[in-house]
C-alpha cells in the first residue's frame, strides 16, 4: 500500500531538514514516499517554548497545505503544534518525541533521554508527564551543545553523544536511549553499533507508525477534541 508522508522539520535549517529526510527514507517501505519540508520563515533552531511558539505557526501552514498526504511528522523534540496540527488534519500526525517514548517503551522497560541544552530537559520532563512515560525514564542527559552544532561541528557533536549514551548505558539502569533532538537521527546507528544498546531517533519511529497506522487504514479521529476547529 502506498505511503506519502510529510516530514516536517519545524526549524528554518534545511541542511538539518535534508538529514532528517535521509534518515526517513532508509527505513521507509519501498512504498513509501517522504516530502521533507520546513518553512520559509521562522527560528533555526528550536530550543526552547519562544522558538516553539514562533515555529508553531509554520507547522500548521504546512499541514494544511498538504492535504493529501497519508500522515505528518513533526520532526521536532518538542512536538511543537502537535495537538492543534492534528484538529486540522484528517491524517494522523505524529511527533518525534511521542514516538521515540513509544517505541523505547516496547524494547525496555526503563529508558534514558540525551537531548541537546539542559534548558531542554524541562520540556522533555512535560512531555514525558503528558505523555505518560514519566515512569518508564530514567534520567534526562544533555550534551550541552546547541542544536545546530550538530550540524557545524558533527563530529565534535557525536562524541559528546556518544560519551552521554555510554554514561546512561553504564549508570542509569535502562534497556534503551531515545535521542532527544531530530538532528541526531543519522547518529542513531552509529551509537548503537557502538553501544550494542538499542537508540531510538524518533523521527525514524515516527515513520514506522505512520506506515503502520495507514495501513491500518487509521485517521486522526474527527470526534472531541481533534474536530476540525470551530470557524470564526
Amino acid at each position: 500500500m502506498s505511503c506519502t508522508i510529510q516530514l516536517i522539520n519545524p526549524n528554518t535549517c534545511l541542511a538539518m531538514t535534508e538529514k532528517m529526510a535521509l534518515a526517513a527514507r532508509q527505513v521507509a517501505s519501498s512504498q513509501s514516499e517522504i516530502m521533507a519540508v520546513s518553512p520559509k520563515q521562522g527560528m533555526p533552531s528550536i530550543e526552547g517554548y519562544y522558538d516553539e511558539a514562533i515555529a508553531a505557526v509554520g507547522v500548521l501552514d504546512l499541514v494544511q497545505a498538504a492535504p493529501q498526504v497519508n500522515g505528518h511528522i513533526i520532526a521536532c523534540f518538542g512536538d511543537p503544534a502537535l495537538y492543534a496540527a492534528r484538529e486540522v488534519a484528517t491524517a494522523p500526525v505524529i511527533g518525534i518525541a511521542e514516538a521515540a517514548f513509544h517505541m523505547a517503551s516496547l524494547v525496555a522497560s526503563k529508558f534514558s533521554i540525551v537531548t541537546t541544552l539542559p534548558r531542554t530537559k524541562i520540556i522533555a520532563e512535560h512531555l514525558l508527564q503528558q505523555y505518560g512515560f514519566s515512569g518508564h525514564c530514567a534520567k534526562i542527559r544533555c550534551i550541552d551543545l546547541p542544536v545546530l552544532d550538530l550540524e557545524q561541528q558533527p563530529e565534535h557533536a557525536y562524541q559528546a553523544l556518544l560519551a552521554q549514551c555510554l554514561a546512561a548505558k553504564q549508570q542509569d539502569d535502562i534497556g534503551a536511549i531515545v535521542l532527544g533532538c531530530g538532528g541526531m537521527a543519522e547518529m542513531a546507528d552509529r551509537v548503537s553499533q557502538e553501544l550494542k544498546i538499542p537508540i531510538i531517533d524518533g523521527v525514524r519511529a515516527a515513520v514506522k507508525l505512520i506506515e503502520s497506522l495507514h495501513g491500518l487504514g487509521l485517521k486522526t479521529s474527527k470526534w472531541g477534541d481533534y474536530a476540525y476547529p470551530n470557524q470564526k
